[in-house]
């Protein structure tokens, strides 16, 4: 707790930290400083600039925005609207690009005819609200500043700190790379069905095999297509970026086509026919014609579909499954047109795996066919339902942070980012609602089911061809921009260093294009390859996607709840209660689409939370999660104000006395060890420490203190808080850690402080009189103490107790404190294994068979297991062994005394002393007490109604004043006069301390008899005596009652019940 700091050269200011501007010129323009005007501040303005000076740095701050110079451009009203406008294009189309997708145009169709009219615009309402509230929370988090590169991960990482960025992102991350996979497959499934349909490798042995060779199809292509991707991008972002013009025109000419062929369908719908048998939809690529039989000639010959469903060529044969011979075969108009509004499609029809698709208008004979026939119809080859669609829909409506990607390349992408990102998601809402409808409307709920043709959709378009290749090279280009974003996140993540494993993706070439966060992409793509579906890509995506958008509205929420002076947006249209909703949207809509993939995403995000939390670097980003804690702590100390803990709640909250040597190291590690291995984590811990001189001149020491500190605590796991103090006496400082560490209700209520090693042989009586003063001050503070005695022997966190003993010796009663700490001790793993023993002493006019029952009952009743045993301690004359010890312990306070007076005076008292001492060591005669009766808490008697004088706290040993004592008169020594002088100072010894060193000396007996292979002794610590002349004596009377014992923890009660026999 001792060190003496010495002051510095110079004085005590320190520079503070500057987030604009650096320091390093200063001195160069140190003469602009000395302005006539600002001669009162002179002094300062190396650390506080002017203002002149710091808006000149912040202009040319390059780190601003990568687009802050176009601000000097604008010359002319006319220029800057054009920039506004193009920044709104720069910014309203990417987005376009990337919301619209393969969805729309591979499986929107196909999710109409399944839920139906009603349901699929329920499905996409969800959807879009979703991410227009998402897209809402996201405004107000951009324009609250400058989002560099990074996008949704740098506003959640600085909004709700490293441990939620750096899940998140990583989610975001893995939902981008999933994204590639799942464009890239859709390209292929586009390119093989419906492109060049001859470029198939596998191909089915029969018709029950078709799915397999499929995909496997699917998972050749896919990856030949994913690494000319890569290759791409690995060359240069300057090619997709050429290229991304040219994928968003066939984007957007895809959807004016939808609108052309629905306007044309009015007037001349398609001719496209759907062959039924009996209400069953049969695969039109197995047959040409749609009958039972065709004329050639003169003769009706069977068709091509009699001879699939019957053995025989023979018209008349009966040798036919039955279902085809009890239905006939109609053919009816596969897309009527947009005036015929099939009403069919306003309702659902989900169907099971394997569920042949029916026409429930038509009529039926209700047969069952042969199986060998199941392949010629068109039947479901998922098993659907309303959740299932939602989670295939929901990628469709992503995309929204592409515009907060390009911030930096925005005039003012606070401007530009809520109002291009929310028109973007406007009109892909109206473009979702419409096709809705306009699908429903002109197309068969047959045709719109069938899922393995799904390119009737571009029947409706004008002209078809065009939406065929402006499909394939949309999705390729979403594919490309999703292989170009995905790199980049994971390389800011990266850089940020908050993931330790995640370092070497932040390295890349020498123009900073990150190749090796590319190569992991490019895996983890592979991966959704490899599943080669569509459907079951899309739900993976959307747990991602959706994990991101949950952490956006949460982070504007609490933003917005906790009001930081910092949380200025320029986006005015937000509020809480919309980013709340928006939120439980993201929650339910990830638990309605794939419960099961729900948990998992949620477990990832939850693992990488936790790795950054324990394992990665620390940041300090001014994140709301810190505010927030703020706000609950702020909270919570309120609601300790209201009153003391309960007895069942109270739990040793621990001041930590530390003592530091010289070289600013802790003296006694093991003691932050016992305060590990006694909390366990749990409650409050301050370590704290005394550092003698002058705060001005110390404040360098005491940061290096409080950080050695910290250091020790992070090795020992303590988990509390450090507080180092400056005084000009240790036991000032002492005094003022005991009085004001803590807040409010989270005060500590237990002192913990090491022993006074070395008391006896030091000349400086001011290390014991500073361990008596803060024995003082914590029993006037009514506060808990423990001093662990020889703690250089307590165990370390290594170590493991497989048995022995916790022994505690109860002589009086200190509200349950003996009893509470060997079971909080017990629950660290080093003493889990070690029994509990109690023993208390009983006197001669005690029962101790009856004080063993009722401590046995005690202990029931406090549901705490330990061996009980009574020590029967009966009076006895004080032996001279006792005398001796009293006798020499006066006398070594008395020469301290003398050692402290003047030099001559010194002279007259040593030879006076000197033959005492010699006459006493060689007289034999034991002097023999009258019988004494006295009680073992003798010891303990100035434990009641002890007033504390405070004019003695402070005083230190240098300042007491030294009385000097009277000149002595010359006399002559005879063995008679010496005799009744040793008489004299025996008896004449105050017999209170010859009373104490019995008492300490006859429990120390017992307690070595009975506790000398215990692992730990617990120990009641008697109150130092109320007149402090006799502190001294106090410390002797503490050695001997500890003297022979390895480890021995001394402890007093605060004065209040911590332990409860009730529930």
């Amino acid at each position: 707790m001792r060190f003496k700091c010495h002051p510095p050269a110079g004085h005590g200011n320190h520079k503070e930290d500057s987030p604009f501007l650096s320091s390093s010129d200063s001195a160069s323009k140190r003469n602009d400083y000395y302005d006539k005007n600002l001669a009162l501040f002179e002094e300062e303005l190396d650390i506080r600039p002017k203002v002149s000076s710091l808006l000149s740095r912040l202009v040319s701050y390059t780190n601003v925005t990568q687009g802050a110079k176009e601000h000097e451009e604008a010359e002319s009203a006319d220029a800057s609207r054009r920039q506004i406008f193009f920044s709104l294009l720069l910014l309203y189309l990417p987005c376009l690009q990337n919301i619209f997708g393969v969805i729309l145009f591979l499986r929107l169709t196909w999710i109409v005819g399944t839920a139906g009219v009603v349901q699929s615009f329920l499905i996409v309402l969800m959807c879009c609200s979703c991410t227009m509230l998402t897209a809402i929370s996201m405004s107000a988090i951009a324009t609250n500043g400058v989002v560099p590169a990074g996008g949704a991960y740098f506003m959640i990482s600085r909004s709700l700190g490293p441990e939620f960025g750096g899940a998140v992102g990583l989610c975001f991350y893995l939902g981008t790379t999933f994204a590639a996979a799942m464009y890239i497959l859709g390209a292929i499934e586009i390119f093989l069905k419906y492109l060049i349909p001859q470029a198939a490798i596998f191909h089915p042995a029969d018709i029950h095999a078709g799915s397999g060779a499929m995909l496997n199809n699917m998972r050749v292509y896919g990856t030949i297509c994913l690494s000319l991707m890569a290759v791409v991008v690995f060359v240069g972002v300057k090619y997709v970026n050429k290229f991304a013009s040219l994928f968003l025109a066939c984007v957007i000419i895809s959807i004016v086509s939808i609108y052309a062929g629905a306007i044309k369908s009015i007037f001349h719908p398609p001719e496209f026919p759907i062959c039924m048998l009996g209400n069953r939809t049969l695969v039109r690529d197995l047959f040409d014609v749609c009958g039972k039989t065709v004329v050639v000639g003169n003769d009706t010959v069977p068709s091509q579909l009699w001879k699939n469903f019957c053995s025989s060529e023979n018209s008349s044969s009966t040798h036919c499954d039955e279902y085809f011979l009890q239905n006939n075969v109609t053919e009816i108009q596969g897309i009527p047109g947009l005036l015929s509004f099939c009403r069919q499609n306003m309702w659902g029809d989900y169907m099971e795996k394997g569920q042949i698709l029916e026409k429930a208008s038509l009529s039926s004979v209700d047969v069952h066919g042969s199986m060998e026939t199941f392949g010629f119809y068109v039947s479901a080859d998922i098993a659907t339902s309303f959740t299932l669609l939602v989670g295939i829909f929901f990628p469709s409506a992503t995309g929204i942070m592409a515009g907060s990607n390009r911030s930096g390349d925005l005039r003012d992408a606070q401007k530009s980012i809520p109002i291009g990102t929310i028109l973007a998601i406007t009109t892909t809402s109206l473009v979702y609602f419409s096709s809705v409808v306009l699908f429903g409307a002109c197309i068969e709920g047959a045709v719109l089911r069938d899922n393995k043709f799904s390119f009737y959709l571009w029947f409706v378009m004008y002209p078809p061809w065009v939406i065929v290749i402006g499909s394939f090279f949309s999705t390729v280009g979403a594919g490309l921009q999703s292989l170009t974003g995905a790199p980049r996140l994971l390389q800011a993540i990266a850089k940020d260093n908050i993931i330790p494993f995640l370092r070497v993706f932040g390295h890349g070439k020498a123009n900073g294009e990150p190749t090796w966060a590319l190569l992991l992409t490019g895996l983890i793509a592979e991966l959704g390859i490899l599943i080669a579906s569509l459907d079951m890509v899309a739900p993976i995506l959307s747990m991602f996607f959706l994990m991101c958008y949950l952490f956006v509205n949460l982070a504007c929420a609490v933003q917005t709840l906790l009001r930081t002076p910092n949380w200025r947006p320029r986006f005015r249209y937000y509020h809480w209660a919309l980013s709340f909703l928006g939120m439980s949207m993201c929650l339910a809509l990830m638990f309605i689409s794939s419960w099961y993939y729900a948990i998992v995403a949620m477990g990832i995000a939850g693992m990488i939370y936790k790795y950054i939390e324990y394992q990665g670097a620390e940041k300090e980003w001014g994140d709301g999660i810190r505010g927030l804690s703020l706000s609950a702590a702020r909270y919570a100390l309120l609601r300790l104000e209201a009153g003391p803990p309960h007895t069942k709640n109270w739990r040793p909250q621990l001041l930590v006395l530390l003592k530091l040597d010289e070289d600013l190291h802790v003296k006694y590690p093991r003691m932050l060890t016992f305060a590990s291995q006694l909390k366990a984590g749990k409650g409050l811990t301050i370590v704290g420490s005394v550092i003698q001189g002058s705060f001005l001149e110390c404040y360098g020491e005491t940061q290096a203190s409080e950080q050695a500190i910290k250091n020790m605590m992070e090795i020992e796991r303590v988990k509390g808080f450090c507080q180092v103090v400056v005084a000009s006496k240790v036991r000032e400082g002492i005094a003022h850690l005991i009085q004001s560490c803590g807040l409010g209700g989270m005060k500590h209520n237990t002192v913990v402080m090491g022993w006074p090693y070395g008391w006896r042989q030091s000349e400086d009586p001011r290390a014991w009189k500073t361990f008596i003063n803060t024995v003082r001050c914590t029993t006037a503070a009514h506060l808990a103490l423990m001093v662990p005695k020889n703690v250089s022997f307590y165990p370390s966190n290594h170590e493991r107790f497989t048995d022995g003993y916790i022994d505690v010796w109860w002589i009086v009663h200190d509200g349950g404190m003996l009893m509470l700490l060997p079971f909080l001790l017990k629950q660290h793993k080093v003493w889990r294994k070690c029994k509990m023993r109690i023993f208390t002493v009983a006197q001669m006019d005690d029962n101790s068979i009856q004080m063993k029952k009722d401590l046995a009952t005690f202990l029931y009743q406090l549901r705490l297991e330990a061996e009980v045993e009574v020590v029967e301690m009966h009076n006895s004359d004080i032996s001279a062994y006792t005398y001796e010890r009293t006798l020499m312990m006066e006398q070594r306070s008395q020469m301290l005394k003398q050692m402290r007076l003047s030099s001559a005076e010194r002279d007259r008292e040593v030879q006076q002393y000197s033959l005492v001492k010699c006459l006493f060591c060689t007289y034999t005669v034991a002097y023999q007490q009258q019988n004494n009766t006295e009680i073992i808490q003798i010891l303990y008697d100035n434990d009641k109604q002890y007033t504390l004088k405070m004019g003695s706290l402070y005083s230190d040993e240098e300042e007491e004043t030294i009385q000097v004592l009277p000149e002595k008169n010359q006399m002559t020594w005879t063995s008679e006069k010496i005799e009744a002088e040793r008489r004299n100072r025996i008896l004449g010894n105050d017999q209170s301390n010859v009373r104490r060193m019995h008492t300490a000396v006859k429990l120390n007996e017992v307690i070595v008899n009975r506790s000398h292979d215990a692992r730990l002794v617990l120990l009641n610590m008697p109150g130092p005596p109320r007149n402090p002349e006799g502190d001294e004596n106090y410390m002797e009377f503490l050695e001997v009652l500890t003297e022979g014992l390895e480890r021995v923890l001394l402890v007093r009660g605060g004065g209040r019940e911590v332990i409860t026999i009730y529930s």
